[in-house]
């Protein structure tokens, strides 16, 4: 069973708090806060914005996240294109075993070579892994967790926002507007 604070000092450059730009603090000591202390409730995404995330426990995650489901982390990549094996490592050496890693890639177009990269590497620790736009991705892991499936999510908030009519609809600002 390796804990979280294992995987924070081996991996520092992959977690940071947003307040001092990095939670490693030297000398093997990391610090992590855990962002919700309901340990009956999982964690959902209940929105997100080009800022970041809302979760169903008020939390806001400021920029990409990688949320398990009792706990969300900030995650240090800028964008899509900085999604490599060192910066996924942390889903291959948590036990118990991830089931499903979901990727969230913000907007970007997913392009078969770059899916193919990511997905070969997860699989490769034989764990199953999706790689979506934001959107898609925060509802497949609020279903796969709320089915509690032992599930993991890489989210990147999209640079730009997709705004529906419904969405028009729900903000007051009507399809006659």
């Amino acid at each position: 069973f390796t804990s979280v604070t294992a995987i924070c000092t081996k991996y520092p450059e992959y977690l940071h708090s947003i307040r001092n730009g990095h939670s490693y603090e030297g000398d093997g000591k990391t610090t992590i806060q855990i962002l919700n202390r309901e340990v009956e409730e999982g964690l959902l995404i209940n929105s997100f914005s080009q800022i970041g995330f809302r979760l169903n426990n008020r939390m806001n995650i400021i920029g990409p996240m990688a949320i398990f489901p009792r706990i969300a982390l900030s995650w240090n990549v800028g964008s899509y294109e900085d999604i490599n094996e060192k910066s996924l490592s942390l889903f291959t050496v948590l036990e118990p075993r991830i089931g499903v890693v979901v990727v969230g890639v913000g907007e970007e177009k997913i392009t078969p070579g770059f899916s193919k990269k990511i997905i070969d590497y997860i699989r490769s620790s034989r764990i199953n892994v999706e790689v979506l736009n934001t959107e898609q991705a925060c509802s497949t892991f609020n279903f796969l967790n709320s089915e509690g499936r032992v599930v993991a999510g890489a989210m990147i908030p999209p640079r730009i926002i997709r705004v529906t009519e419904h969405d028009r609809f729900i903000s007051g600002k009507g399809i006659l507007d």
